[in-house]
């Protein structure tokens, strides 16, 4: 979007430079990235990045409307609704597809958003190693609201640990070890001071909730949740407590939001950032042009159970109906030039929310294939996740 950045970007391009970038990602913690990193960030022009900001404010707007907030309510099933919710989330993220309007011009449009955390520290170290090895303009920035790295953290340590000491916080997770985010907890342990705890260690005595650290024992006051339900669920994992307890203790963010804020708000948002979307078991009639549509399932990640492909013979059979959306397609713009054809771009803005939800950095995903995700782009090369960097 930047012509004379992304040809001074490509032709500077250097194999062994990107071999010791990748190399500096695995070795910089003590959990190695899981996950393809693109040999290139994005470079998003003023034209572009005024879009994303029109779009997050009209979205938070209506996220915030009262309206919306009550119909949220039904997101949350009965059995999993959690005690003593907040007024709002701590952590948001939307995410855009790149696309193009009808007069050519790049435009965002909302793919998917959800209420919960994502790699908040890893995206702030992951600048600072892309720094160090690509050529990235001074007055260019991934952070956004005025913040630098070092304001950001200030914010994120304040946002997680609210006034409380970390060796009572927590990072709670499902067998962190094994999680392919598990770069992002590492740095979060060296930037919050926090521990990750596995959710089968937490101890439940009466209301409180204690873990154990090098044979201490610890009360637990607040927690910074990346419990995933459907692979809480999925896997049938047992553990000490339940999530529907009323429980002496804070969350960050509280469990609620990961239902409320998610694939449910879809049918509810509207705009021209928004594409059509529907639950499918209010259709009284499917649309005519259902090759313009994704069927998705409400609450899973990482594109599980999305079908691209849908027919009225594939909808038919959906015996579970009030748990999936049908989504209008959106068509994403063959976006950043690199050696072997253009890639797809999906921008992930990342808001922490203190007082007010504030939009703080980003996360990016590459594709040349169907989707995002790994499963479409073996053998692939200049895909993967990285960062935008904007002016």
């Amino acid at each position: 979007m930047i012509p004379e950045l992304r040809k001074k970007y490509n032709s500077s391009f250097n194999v062994d430079n990107y071999e010791a970038f990748i190399n500096d990602l695995k070795t910089f913690t003590y959990y190695p990235i899981d996950f393809r990193v693109s040999e290139t960030p994005l470079f998003v022009d003023s034209a572009l990045t005024s879009k994303f900001l029109e779009a997050s404010d009209d979205l938070i707007k209506q996220l915030n409307d009262e309206n919306f907030k009550r119909k949220s309510d039904s997101a949350i099933p009965k059995h999993l609704s959690v005690p003593n919710e907040d007024s709002h989330p701590q952590f948001l993220c939307l995410d855009f597809a790149i696309t193009k309007d009808e007069s050519g011009s790049f435009t965002p449009k909302l793919i998917e958003l959800q209420g919960f955390p994502s790699l908040f520290s890893y995206q702030y170290y992951l600048d600072k190693i892309v720094r160090k090895h690509f050529d990235i303009p001074r007055n260019f920035s991934s952070f956004f609201s005025g913040l630098d790295g070092e304001q950001y953290i200030q914010l994120l340590r304040k946002v997680i640990l609210s006034d409380h000491d970390p060796k009572n916080v927590i990072l709670l997770e499902i067998d962190p070890p094994q999680q392919k985010t598990r770069v992002d907890f590492a740095c979060t342990e060296e930037l919050v001071g926090i521990k990750t705890v596995n959710l089968s260690d937490v101890i439940k005595r009466g209301k409180k909730l204690f873990y154990t650290f090098q044979g201490k024992e610890f009360t637990i006051e607040r927690i910074y949740n990346r419990v995933i339900y459907d692979e809480l669920e999925r896997k049938n994992f047992k553990f000490n407590f339940s999530f529907s307890d009323d429980l002496d203790v804070e969350w960050a963010g509280h469990p609620n939001w990961f239902f409320k804020i998610s694939k449910y708000s879809l049918p509810f948002l509207k705009g021209k950032y928004c594409p059509r979307c529907y639950f499918l078991n209010e259709l009284e009639k499917y649309p005519d042009d259902l090759s313009r549509f994704v069927l998705k399932p409400l609450f899973s990640f990482a594109g599980l159970g999305v079908e691209v492909d849908v027919t009225k013979e594939m909808l038919d059979k959906v015996s579970d109906r009030t748990n999936y959306i049908l989504q209008e397609k959106v068509d994403y713009a063959p976006l950043i030039e690199t050696p072997d054809g253009f890639a797809k771009v999906e921008v992930r803005l990342m808001f922490l929310w203190d007082d007010k939800p504030l939009l703080a950095t980003n996360l990016v995903r590459t594709s040349k294939g169907k989707m995002m995700g790994v499963d479409f782009n073996k053998n692939k090369t200049w895909v993967g996740s990285n960062l935008a960097y904007h002016p």
